[in-house]
């Protein structure tokens, strides 16, 4: 653990200055806003975007529309064909992805300098004027469905999907974010082409931009991208989700000789004031990897796992807080018996003053490992903006986990853990259930 800090610390001292360098918030004539960094290194650029509202949204019956819409737009646009418009971005060595999850759909460019303007055109047009041509579309469903069928046979897909179900009951959150093979095979090029002229809209954008550029330079890239997009739709609204949990454990029988097993209970919203507290406990439990409570008394000292671990899952509408592992089904209740335990320790006992240090030395230590690319650090300020954090939110975040104390980390252990509500999901052959 030591030499792991030791190691994380010398690496964000030889970082370069950008990675602390205050964000600029940039505005255009038109008043779409972007946060950026500069970072005259390197001859790179680095866009990335996003709308709220992602699978979420979609219709039912048609489940996986956001995902087949950000599988196509790039798939030819305005003047461009499918084959044309992908050869021009291979040529000008052009990144250009759209992405959907659950609560937003997005993109990225990363591009030299000198074909930015090039860039961001087709990222215009492949916004505005995408073709969705019938080849196109048929080919990408085609790849999605064999996705789809795959994922139907993993037992941790599987394990996720049945979660999500009993948890969210008839809330959109219950369908997963992937869509559903029936909701793919129903999706039309009409329907691709009414999600660009509904879902799209600048009150919805955010944007993150690091690299090669000033911000002067962005602001009038900025019009030129999306000034063209309409000023806001009307998107039907998601409603918070109610969580359905108890303690109960659910069994789907498969034949595999290995069982993938989920816990969750409610988690903690991004700006509640405890976050940071459950953020550090979370690492302890088992979120810190050989460092967790979870895995030194599951794998180290049972040898029942090779795998566990906890993490914080933030939705829009929802907040989890997730436990997986997998184990061989002769082990399963051993490994349920024991995680159960865990939970309720921490919960009436609390944790030690050294597990919260080393806890907090690790996660600000480490934080500056994710400053290592322009990439990265353009989806960083996306991330913050669609989370509503603050703009000073890189030069804050280490302060707030540093202001957490071990009397926090025991109250939140004490309030938010909650094992008689702890609900499972076990997919496989276990034994003794």
């Amino acid at each position: 653990m030591i030499r792991f800090i030791f190691f994380a610390v010398t690496i964000l001292l030889s970082l370069p200055a950008y990675a602390l360098a205050p964000v600029q918030k940039v505005i255009s004539e038109n008043g779409i806003e972007a946060w950026l960094i500069e970072d005259h290194t390197n001859p790179i650029v680095s866009l990335h975007f996003g709308f709220q509202g992602g699978s979420a949204l979609d219709p039912v019956g048609k489940e996986g529309l956001a995902r087949l819409a950000s599988a196509t737009m790039d798939e030819g646009a305005g003047e461009w064909n499918s084959q044309s418009f992908q050869a021009r971005l291979n040529d000008l060595s052009i990144t250009l992805r759209f992405e959907a999850s659950m609560d937003r759909f997005g993109g990225h460019v990363l591009t030299l300098r000198e074909n930015l303007e090039p860039a961001l055109e087709m990222l215009n047009q492949a916004l505005l004027a995408p073709r969705f041509e019938k080849d196109a579309v048929e080919r990408i469903r085609a790849q999605i469905l064999a996705e789809l069928r795959q994922r139907e046979e993993d037992p941790n897909t599987i394990a996720a999907l049945t979660l999500y179900r009993s948890i969210f009951a008839d809330h959109p959150y219950a369908r997963g974010s992937k869509g559903t093979i029936e909701g793919v095979q129903n999706i039309t090029q009409a329907d691709l082409h009414d999600f660009v002229q509904t879902r799209l809209s600048r009150h919805d954008l955010k944007i993150g931009v690091s690299g090669d550029i000033t911000a002067t330079e962005l602001e009038k890239l900025l019009d030129k991208t999306f000034a063209a997009l309409p000023e806001k739709t009307e998107n039907r609204p998601v409603s918070d989700a109610v969580l359905h949990l108890d303690n109960e454990l659910s069994v789907v029988q498969k034949p595999v000789p290995q069982s993938s097993i989920l816990f969750v209970q409610e988690g903690v919203e991004r700006h509640d004031k405890d976050f940071y507290a459950a953020y550090v406990l979370n690492y302890i439990l088992g979120g810190g990897g050989f460092s967790s409570r979870l895995t030194e008394e599951v794998r180290e000292k049972r040898g029942l796992v090779y795998s566990v671990y906890s993490y914080l899952a933030g939705y829009q509408h929802a907040n989890l807080w997730v436990v997986g592992a997998g184990t061989q089904n002769a082990r399963v209740k051993e490994t349920l018996d024991v995680v159960r335990a865990e939970w309720a320790k921490a919960a009436t006992q609390g944790v030690s003053a050294e597990e919260v240090q080393d806890a907090k030395t690790f996660l600000t230590g480490s934080f500056a490992l994710r400053f290592n690319s322009s990439d990265n650090i353009a989806a960083i300020l996306l991330g913050m903006q669609m989370d509503k954090l603050p703009i000073d939110f890189l030069e804050q975040r280490n302060k707030q986990v540093e202001a957490v104390t071990l009397e926090d980390v025991n109250r939140v252990a004490k309030t938010l853990l909650t094992p008689d509500k702890l609900k499972a999901v076990v997919v496989g052959q276990p034994e003794g259930l």
